[in-house]
């Protein structure tokens, strides 16, 4: 690695002082652009960056790369901190019965949904799931994305559960993308289990968490906190259980009913609370209260015709909210955050700034990450991507369908 520079970019996406960690309420409506800029990185970090009237004399250029970015914008990677990329099989034959009329919660009762991939996830091996997913994450990188946070929950066994996130862990080893693995083993309710709720949650505490914190396999805990999943007193014995080995909360929930997964999230500092497809006027006050990240999936809103979080609210309330693209082989067979920048600006009417800011800097907090990535701040990762020639940056989201980056440098390089 050495030095490159980018000059001439037309904007400079998303520049921030490094110390800000977040934006909430109107701070969302605001981006932080500079127009007709240079960027520079060093190794893995950006160097500086500046207006082009400044642009330092370079004395031997022999020494670096030169980027000429003429008519063509630069933003920080995008940030999915709601991720199942880790999977067997897909699962288009549900995708029909949606199409044939049947709700998600009719696949789930004959068999479908998360079961489904459970069931196959455990007859898979090791390596087959490793390449599957690595293939995804390729996927990924190529539309924008530089940091991803990726659930185990398909596995619903601890041999199966535990090969999960040794998947995650090779991938955080082997890819130049920055991964963040969270433990999801109560994301339902195994077969085997149904008359034995108890059994399974004892299997999760006593059985999978000290064997994940023997290896070291996750930084997060996760629960699904809904109507026929797991109640909140049963989220609340889970992730104290995960916190006493170090692991950081958050939660699925809200996605068809409010039955308290928020108040838990709050009581228990949970970093993020994700879908939110459902929120009662206490719901949205008792975050408001706190300093936990509201995370909306609009992809599996659009996958599976529910509901869209109510993004609008959450801002005017004066919270922070993230994107993330959920993808998974049951409610959202995509991981393109450039469709989740468009489905918020056409569905959710979030502003471009609003978008972007929750699909950067905002995303980044939602990771634990936001020291880090999520913005253009002297010191932090460079990862970052370069657009094609394009007039502003709400062209991103309104040309929806279309990939417009056109080079991509992830960890200082170019891919």
């Amino acid at each position: 690695m050495g030095k490159i520079i980018i000059k001439n970019i037309k904007e400079l996406v998303q520049v921030l002082d490094a110390e800000v960690r977040v934006l909430k309420g109107e701070q969302m409506s605001k981006l932080s652009t500079l127009k007709d800029a240079w960027l520079a990185i060093e190794n893995d970090l950006i160097l500086a960056y500046g207006k082009m009237e400044e642009f330092p004399e370079i004395t031997d250029w022999n020494e670096l790369e030169v980027i000429d970015a003429t008519g063509k914008m630069v933003f920080p990677s995008w940030c999915d901190s709601h991720t199942h990329i880790v999977f067997a099989k897909s699962r288009e034959e549900e995708f029909v019965d949606r199409i044939n009329g049947l709700t998600y919660q009719e696949i789930a009762a004959k068999g479908g949904g998360i079961l489904n991939s459970a069931k196959k996830l455990q007859f898979a091996s090791e390596d087959e799931l490793y390449e599957g997913a690595l293939k995804r994450i390729n996927e990924i990188k190529q539309t924008g994305t530089g940091a991803v946070e990726i659930k185990s929950g398909y596995g619903l066994t601890a041999d199966a559960e535990l090969k999960m996130l040794r998947v995650i862990k090779r991938l955080k080893e082997n890819c130049d993308i920055t991964i963040k693995a969270n433990f999801l083993g109560a994301h339902a309710l195994p077969v085997e289990f149904k008359e034995n709720r108890r059994g399974y949650i004892d299997l999760i505490i006593n059985e999978m968490l000290p064997k994940i914190k023997e290896e070291g396999l996750a930084d997060f805990i996760d629960v699904f906190c809904e109507t026929n999943y797991y109640t909140p007193e049963e989220a609340d014995e889970i992730i104290n259980a995960g916190k006493e080995i170090g692991l950081i909360p958050k939660f699925h929930t809200n996605q068809f009913t409010s039955i308290g997964g928020i108040q838990v999230g709050v009581k228990n500092q949970a970093l993020s609370v994700d879908h939110l497809e459902v929120m009662t006027e206490q719901d949205i006050d008792d975050l408001a209260k706190s300093e936990v990240m509201p995370t909306l999936l609009p992809s599996c809103s659009f996958f599976l015709s529910i509901p869209y979080a109510p993004a609008k609210q959450l801002i005017e309330k004066g919270l922070p909210i993230c994107l993330a693209t959920d993808f998974n082989p049951g409610s959202t067979p995509s991981g393109n955050m450039n469709f989740v920048l468009s489905l918020a600006c056409i569905n959710m009417k979030l502003t471009p700034e609003q978008a972007i800011n929750a699909t950067t800097i905002n995303a980044a907090y939602a990771m634990g990450l936001e020291k880090t990535h999520g913005s253009i701040s002297v010191g932090k990762k460079a990862n970052i991507f370069i657009t094609n020639e394009i007039n502003s940056y709400a062209f991103l989201p309104y040309y929806f369908g279309h990939n417009q980056i056109e080079e991509i440098i992830i960890e200082g390089k170019r891919q």
